[in-house]
């Protein structure tokens, strides 16, 4: 042993096996003499398993027929034998086509507002930030009062940490994130076994108050609703029994801080 700590950060990197052959020996000792982290750690691995089973059938997909660099480059050799005016006429076809047929998909398709938006933001959120082994939070919990008062600053209304270490789950610390509502504040939290949860909120622009909804995006669960103009969405890979009561806790908790 190098006689340094062994630190959160070693453990992330641990799991994500960038760590030198020395320091990843030195890990596997400390978990051997360590259960606990030992538990938390396989926490740590499980939840990227089930990240990358859920984002499989994306990376598994096909390359489209357009996209095929075989065929691009056939394209580029073959001997231009079609006619400027012949030419011209099928890119105001397909200019026509394409606007015609975009048109109607973006009319077709139903734009989310309100709480649906905030729980699409959280969830897009959480499978960008959770996962980070390395920065996940921009401002860690043992600096709690600068996040508060940055990010009440930001979204012009004061904003409250929930406490849901009695629930099991630990702050972790938070950061601003954008949305195309405006800026959000992102809590998050994790429990013993590496399981992270994310607190989206912010100011909501038409609904000011909305019953607590559940929503869900592939492996990812949340509930979302909106009291007195601000918006809240818990989310994680968490079921709807376990996310539901810490929803409830998340609410009553910043209800009678109002």
């Amino acid at each position: 042993m190098s006689g340094r700590p062994i630190s959160e950060d070693d453990l992330q990197a641990f799991v994500d096996r960038v760590l030198d052959a020395e320091r990843q020996a030195e890990v596997t000792d400390y978990l051997a003499s360590h259960p606990e982290v030992a538990r938390r750690v396989a926490g740590y691995r499980d939840q990227r398993a089930a990240l990358r089973a859920a984002f499989a059938p994306v990376a598994e997909a096909p390359v489209p027929p357009e996209l095929d660099l075989a065929r691009m480059i056939a394209r580029r050799r073959r001997p231009k034998a079609t006619s400027w005016r012949a030419a011209a006429a099928a890119v105001l076809l397909l200019g026509v086509g394409g606007v015609a047929g975009w048109s109607l998909h973006e009319a077709a398709k139903p734009a989310p507002g309100g709480v649906a938006a905030l729980a699409a933001e959280a969830a897009d959120s959480y499978l960008a930030y959770a996962p980070d082994r390395t920065r996940p939070v921009e401002i860690r919990a043992d600096d709690r009062a600068t996040l508060v008062a940055w990010a009440s600053q930001r979204l012009g209304r004061p904003v409250s940490v929930p406490d849901l270490a009695p629930s099991g789950y630990r702050f972790m610390g938070g950061r601003l994130v954008a949305t195309p509502h405006g800026p959000a504040v992102l809590l998050m939290y994790d429990d013993d076994r590496g399981t992270r949860l994310v607190l989206l909120t912010r100011p909501m622009a038409t609904e000011r108050d909305a019953p607590m909804a559940q929503n869900a995006r592939g492996a990812v669960t949340g509930f979302s609703w909106a009291d007195d103009g601000v918006g809240y969405s818990l989310v994680g890979p968490a079921s709807p029994e376990i996310l539901h009561p810490l929803a409830d806790e998340v609410r009553r908790q910043v209800d009678r801080r109002a």
